[in-house]
């Protein structure tokens, strides 16, 4: 009985962000972090999640046998310590190293500091509107965040053994082996844990991108602007719909049985605030970058509100995305932004400059909220809210400090990968795109493909986002997954989800494993 007493005591520990021993430790792994996401994007064109990682080297550590270390076997200290690491990953690879890296292709080194600091002051204000705006009834804590879950199991499971441990561990290799064979064990574990309407729009959506040109008699896809369209009318009217719930509050009767900590009130100011905070980010972007000059006062202004109403959108569908499925196509996203930036007239480098505002702010709220998914798992599910809101504050905290530091790291080894043409692929298509000139009919493709997207949205409802994650599947090329996903859903309806319990947290946390140290791997061949 005292060690379950001391155990429950510990659960309940108030660890600050800025604790000596954790924020070193934090600091120090975030480099890491930073440094290998830099080179894997750089190599494989992709980042893997490390909150994963994070959490394991922080029970790893927690294990060694010295005095210093045993303060580490905390959970909270092991949360906050990869929330820092996966903050810090994110943020270098997939919204510093990317958007300078845009200037690097377009010879216009100048502006590599500007765009730097736009990134972070993007980054910044996502993870704080998260923050706020987690556990409302349109980011419900609730819903599914699967990497999230992932991440707190494994926690859960590591501290607890016993049965959990064996089904996390069953997961884990199982995930692992699979990932090797190329199957999709990430997708099948998300399919138990997140919606299964959202899974199965999802799984149609990339079954059809993945196999268009035999459904289709040769048309691809992925060579036409059909999926951005979608993902246009779908995430217009997820928009729509999310402001009704805040404004006239969720009357769907499992939400009202939720009592969220975060109330519409509070979200409606603290989303009001985000808007208001990208503006005045993208004013300071204008600024010092020196595109003012290239811009008359009109079209000054109407690049101003377009960069806030992008950023504001893309961190919203990207985190609706992400909420319900794993995926958050931030890049996909992104680009259809920036299409419709070139049809306003803008020139190159404020077009680049908004394009990277706009990609910046995606990626970290996504990964804040898998983040605090797991913080509010393994705080008891916000049983103690007063408990629940400081664990939170610190985890806010400690990814923003996750966050600077990726974009430090970036500046200070950025020119090493520049040397060697080390650069994220989708760099190079963002800047090939904002060089590109407007096109009448992409305009009219957009338009007409929006109306089926604001159609299957409205039918799916705003608590599926079916709409939303059908133009996720369609803008993601891998059929596989989409096999996989397919499949899973079939097997949950005629088996339902009780087998899968923690093994499903397991499947993503192995598929999670492999593909990180894999990726590593590749990187440094």
């Amino acid at each position: 009985m005292p060690e379950k007493a001391t155990h429950d005591k510990q659960l309940k520990e108030r660890v600050g962000a800025f604790e000596v021993p954790t924020f070193l430790l934090g600091v120090v792994l975030s480099i890491l972090s930073a440094i290998i996401c830099m080179q894997i994007i750089g190599k494989v064109g992709v980042t893997p999640n490390t909150s994963l990682i994070g959490a394991i080297v922080a029970m790893v550590i927690a294990r060694i046998p010295l005095k210093s270390f045993l303060k580490f076997r905390s959970l909270e200290r092991q949360n906050l310590l990869q929330t820092a690491v996966s903050g810090a990953g994110f943020s270098a690879a997939n919204c510093g190293f990317l958007t300078v890296a845009i200037f690097f292709v377009l010879g216009e080194t100048g502006f590599i500091l500007p765009m730097a600091a736009g990134s972070l002051i993007g980054l910044i204000i996502s993870i704080n509107v998260v923050g706020n705006i987690f556990d409302s009834s349109i980011f419900p804590a609730e819903a599914a965040w699967p990497p999230g879950v992932a991440t707190a199991q494994a926690i859960k499971a590591g501290d607890e053994g016993g049965e959990k441990g064996k089904r996390l561990l069953q997961g884990l290799i199982i995930g692992g082996i699979a990932s090797y064979f190329k199957l999709p064990a990430a997708g099948i574990g998300i399919v138990f844990i997140a919606n299964i309407f959202s899974m199965t729009a999802l799984g149609i959506g990339l079954l059809i991108r993945g196999y268009s040109t035999t459904i289709f008699n040769g048309l691809n896809l992925g060579s036409t602007y059909i999926p951005h369209g979608i993902m246009i009318g779908a995430g217009m009217m997820a928009l729509i719909q999310s402001i009704k719930i805040i404004l006239r509050g969720n009357k769907d009767e499992k939400s009202e049985k939720i009592s969220y900590t975060q109330s519409d009130e509070k979200t409606k100011k603290n989303l009001l605030q985000g808007v208001l905070l990208f503006l005045g980010g993208a004013f300071v972007l204008a600024l010092v970058s020196g595109v003012t000059s290239q811009l008359g006062v009109g079209k000054l202004v109407l690049w101003l509100l377009w960069a806030t109403f992008s950023a504001t959108s893309a961190m919203l569908l990207v985190g609706m995305a992400a909420m319900h499925s794993g995926w958050f196509p931030a890049f996909a996203i992104t680009t259809i932004f920036m299409t419709i930036g070139i049809f306003f007239g803008f020139p190159i480098i404020p077009l680049a400059l908004l394009t990277g505002y706009v990609s910046s702010v995606g990626p970290c709220f996504a990964d804040m909220g898998y983040d605090l998914k797991a913080g509010w798992i393994l705080r008891g599910e916000g049983e103690d809210k007063e408990y629940e809101l400081y664990g939170r504050k610190q985890q806010v905290i400690l990814e923003a400090v996750g966050g600077f530091i990726g974009i430090v790291v970036v500046l200070l080894t950025m020119n090493m990968y520049f040397a060697t043409d080390l650069l994220p692929p989708i760099s190079r298509v963002f800047a090939s795109t904002v060089a590109a000139s407007a096109d009448p009919s992409l305009l009219r493709t957009l338009l007409i493909w929006a109306v089926p997207g604001v159609l299957l949205q409205i039918a799916g409802g705003p608590s599926r986002m079916v709409g939303v994650l059908f133009a996720t599947g369609l803008l993601i090329n891998n059929p596989i997954y989409g096999v996989g996903v397919v499949l899973a859903v079939i097997v949950r309806l005629i088996f339902g989800t009780k087998f899968m319990e923690i093994r499903d947290a397991g499947l993503i946390a192995g598929d999670g494993l492999y593909g990180f140290f894999s990726a590593v791997i590749k990187a440094l061949i």
